[in-house]
């Protein structure tokens, strides 16, 4: 297991993250610390690739509906866990009219994780369960290294996959279905080595 979940005795609080090393990243789901490393270039580089093609359709109504918050790595706080960060996270706003100044306390209505060797088992075995539990109506998972999309929406309490995509396909995708999507202009080019 790449990603660290870390006893402390206590329900783990926002000191805890506050005292993490530089170049580690931690959240708290259900009172436990969970860390691993700062995303590398490839997963940064396709979370600028999806802000920049959600935000201007979604956020700023540029040839598309608005009505929406698209953010990177927002804080969020809700009961049990005073810290949690999707890689992307968008709140209708209906919801949430005016972005807040902190942690946002509003559970989002989208979220997305990028999948890497050192998170896939912890944004599947631990952040999806929990996403499902608290909420959130979509979740997108982008498995970087096999350059797929899984689309799943909440029902019932339970992820319903509606959809993997993969390398160059033109999509719609739920909740932004009202453009189509170009997965091949996401990947990012990278070194190998």
């Amino acid at each position: 297991m790449a990603y660290g979940a870390k006893p402390l005795g206590g329900p783990a609080t926002l000191a805890d993250i506050e005292a993490l090393p530089e170049g580690v990243v931690g959240e708290i789901i259900d009172g436990t610390l969970y860390t691993h490393a700062r995303p590398r270039a490839g997963h940064m580089d396709l979370v600028g690739a999806l802000i920049e093609g959600l935000r201007g359709p979604f956020q700023r109504g540029q040839n598309g509906p608005g009505g929406w918050w698209v953010l990177a790595e927002p804080g969020v706080q809700v009961e049990g866990a005073p810290e949690f960060s999707p890689d992307l996270a968008g709140w209708r706003r209906e919801r949430v009219p005016v972005l807040p100044g902190g942690r946002c306390k509003v559970v989002p209505d989208w979220a997305c994780e990028i999948l890497s060797p050192s998170t896939r088992a912890y944004d599947t075995r631990i952040k999806r369960p929990f996403y499902a539990r608290i909420g959130i109506k979509h979740l997108w998972f982008i498995d970087l290294e096999a350059r797929t999309l899984t689309v799943s929406q909440l029902h019932n309490g339970r992820w319903m996959e509606l959809g993997v995509y993969g390398d160059d396909d033109v999509i719609r995708a739920a909740p932004f279905d009202a453009i189509e999507l170009r997965l091949g202009e996401w990947w990012p080019v990278t070194d190998a080595s």
